[in-house]
């Protein structure tokens, strides 16, 4: 096997076409072809098979495979980053998943603060759920994720708790009070968002020992904020999302107050690539709790 059969199995699983990552790695269709053929005829098994309908599919060892070949091409960055570090050319790809309202929160700062100090590390964002999130960790596709979600799965590093508040239309009967408490907010429809997103709120409902029945389930932060907006029910979302808010919606504090934390994740630091230690490093510099900024 080469580092350029290993790259190029990788692509053609995440795009889904030979075509596509024949491009990305300047390789014409012939030559991505006859790779694949002889990576499967050294390996001795199928990992991809064509599908008329469903474009390209990989096979169950294929998926297995995948996995282990980003570990591979991990081990290979950090032999390089090793290298550049010991140059003073901090350099590297960062792969990083994380949800919309941190995306814009985060992001940004980070992003320039690093850029300022090494310009030749790059970042490769993927954003989506909670659930997405954890899936790309699992396979590898990225090297940290963003998450609210307690899994022992991942290393989880603390980075900032935020209060969660009650999103209601601006004439709710409730606007009156300062501050609600589930039991009063479960008496009206509630609206809640999947993809991992929900589970904060589950377990605030299960604390006050009150079932939770959403009315509605949705898969966009956006989608539940204009439901609000049109008196079609109410939510519980974190202070991250106020940015978002539209007219006509108003917040009330939780009481008591209710909390989410939010946490980088990821395999094992003691084994991520150095440019993914910097990156660590800077975020929990720049938000995280007071004593990591020490």
């Amino acid at each position: 096997m080469t580092n350029t059969q290993l790259q190029l199995f990788v692509k053609i699983a995440e795009t889904g076409s030979f075509t596509k990552a024949g491009q990305a790695l300047n390789m014409t269709q012939p030559a991505v072809s006859r790779a694949v053929s002889t990576l499967e005829d050294e390996l001795d098994v199928k990992l991809i098979i064509r599908d008329r309908r469903n474009g390209i599919v990989l096979t169950d060892v294929g998926s297995r495979i995948l996995v282990l070949f980003r570990e591979i091409l991990n081990g290979f960055e950090k032999v390089e980053q090793e290298i550049a570090a010991e140059k003073g050319l901090e350099v590297g790809v960062i792969r990083i998943g994380t949800f919309t309202s941190a995306s814009a929160h985060f992001l940004p700062r980070i992003i320039r603060t690093i850029g300022e100090k090494y310009p030749n590390l790059q970042f490769d964002l993927h954003e989506g759920t909670i659930d997405e999130i954890h899936r790309w960790l699992e396979s590898r596709q990225i090297d940290i994720g963003f998450t609210i979600m307690k899994d022992h799965q991942f290393e989880r590093i603390p980075l900032l708790r935020e209060e969660m508040f009650a999103v209601i239309r601006d004439d709710h009967p409730l606007t009156s009070r300062s501050a609600i408490r589930i039991e009063e907010l479960a008496q009206g429809p509630m609206i809640i968002c999947k993809g991992g997103f929900e589970t904060p709120i589950y377990e605030l409902f299960a604390q006050a020992d009150t079932p939770l029945k959403p009315k509605f389930v949705v898969s966009s932060l956006t989608t539940l904020l204009n439901m609000i907006q049109e008196g079609l029910g109410s939510a519980i979302m974190s202070g991250m999302m106020q940015a978002y808010q539209p007219p006509n919606v108003t917040t009330r504090r939780i009481e008591p107050r209710a909390y989410r934390d939010i946490h980088m994740v990821l395999p094992s630091l003691q084994e991520a690539p150095l440019a993914v230690k910097l990156f660590i490093r800077t975020t929990l510099e720049l938000f995280g709790p007071e004593e990591s900024r020490l």
